[in-house]
């Protein structure tokens, strides 16, 4: 293999495969990316086994071929060069890389193509389109809210709801639950339930961030497929029964409150200083016209902060984790959020308010302290 590639487009592409890789491993080819000159295009690939991504761009072959090299090191040394051409230059047997640029010049082993694993390809199913900035929304506003248990593995992914006319995102954790669902043009489809793991989640929403235009998807036996622009991302699909999130979602919140979101995100961060650093227990203690988020630990005391708001029914006291309140107050936009609530241990919801393109469900657990 031989081959010229410019640095840029080379790093560009590298820094997808950074999170892919696993340094990590009992098998060592997985921290490597498999690098094939072909044509006039140099095609990159990595796997963990369970999320795969596979990329091409332009170069200038001279000689086809294909090595592994490790990921992560290639891409500290291509950006560490100057600007301008990257030429990679495998010996004869394959063994070693010869990486230069500018006046810089390294040799890197190689380990063997052969020993790499092979990976699913697309399946000859339908290809559907989907909005790619409407799922880059979805992705944002949910995946902090997929459990880090490893034991209800079913939760360690969100599901991936696509109907004919819209396509919903859920993720749990089983204390709070963030729910999206965006409206979607084209061609009709059957109903799909896929669960997207975690880390497949993650990559699709950088992926996304880069560049522009619909994105296609298929759906194999056991693997998701996306393709964005010329960069494709594979990843198993997680085989549980995603809890029936319809019912989580509270129909009786009479309730009903509504906060200038700036406003509440800053009384909270404040407030949580003082919270306990285990718990992160915050309350919100609800009266006519004003709601105080207070916050108390033994070993830093206690903070109170009250926010004017239009309400006239009944007083409450609930409390939440910080962090979960957070979360929320982050990942939408609006001017204005509501928070609706029934007494002070059933689920509270929090919307934005006056947000078109997408709805938006937040399902919060109380806290009991």
């Amino acid at each position: 293999m031989d081959l010229v590639v410019r640095k840029a487009d080379l790093v560009r592409e590298l820094q997808f495969f950074q999170q892919i890789v696993e340094r990590k491993n009992t098998i060592p080819i997985l921290a490597n990316v498999l690098i094939e000159a072909t044509g006039d295009e140099m095609v990159l690939l990595a796997t963990d086994l369970e999320v795969t991504l596979r990329s091409q761009t332009q170069a200038a072959v001279t000689r086809h071929g294909a090595v592994t090299l490790p990921a992560k090191k290639l891409y500290e040394i291509v950006r560490a060069l100057p600007d301008g051409d990257v030429r990679l230059e495998a010996d004869r047997n394959q063994q070693n890389v010869k990486v230069t640029g500018g006046q810089f010049s390294s040799k890197m082993p190689t380990l063997p193509r052969e020993d790499f694993p092979t990976v699913t390809e697309p399946p000859d199913t339908p290809v559907v389109t989907l909005n790619r900035s409407a799922l880059a929304q979805m992705i944002q506003k949910t995946q902090f809210a997929i459990t880090g248990e490893d034991t209800r593995y079913y939760l360690n992914g969100a599901l991936f709801v696509l109907k004919p006319t819209q396509m919903t995102l859920v993720a749990t954790d089983g204390h709070r639950l963030a729910l999206v669902t965006a409206t979607r043009e084209g061609q009709p489809t059957d109903d799909e339930k896929p669960i997207l793991p975690r880390k497949a989640l993650a990559e699709l929403g950088r992926l996304l961030a880069d560049g522009e235009g619909d994105i296609a998807f298929q759906r194999g036996e056991n693997h998701l497929f996306f393709q964005v622009g010329n960069r494709l991302l594979m990843s198993r699909m997680i085989d549980g029964q995603f809890p029936a999130y319809e019912k989580v979602v509270p129909k009786g919140n009479d309730k009903h409150l509504e906060f200038e979101r700036d406003r509440l995100i800053s009384a909270v961060r404040r407030v949580s200083l003082l919270s306990n650093e285990r718990s992160r227990a915050l309350k919100f203690v609800v009266q006519a016209g004003t709601v105080e988020v207070t916050s108390s630990s033994p070993e830093f005391g206690e903070a109170h902060e009250p926010l004017a708001v239009d309400y006239s029914g009944p007083a409450l006291t609930t409390c939440f984790n910080a962090q979960y309140v957070i979360d929320f107050l982050t990942a939408v936009e609006s001017d204005v959020v509501s928070l609706d609530l029934k007494d002070e241990v059933s689920q509270a919801l929090l919307k934005p308010v006056g947000v078109d393109g997408y709805d938006y469900t937040y399902v919060i657990m109380p806290m009991r302290v």
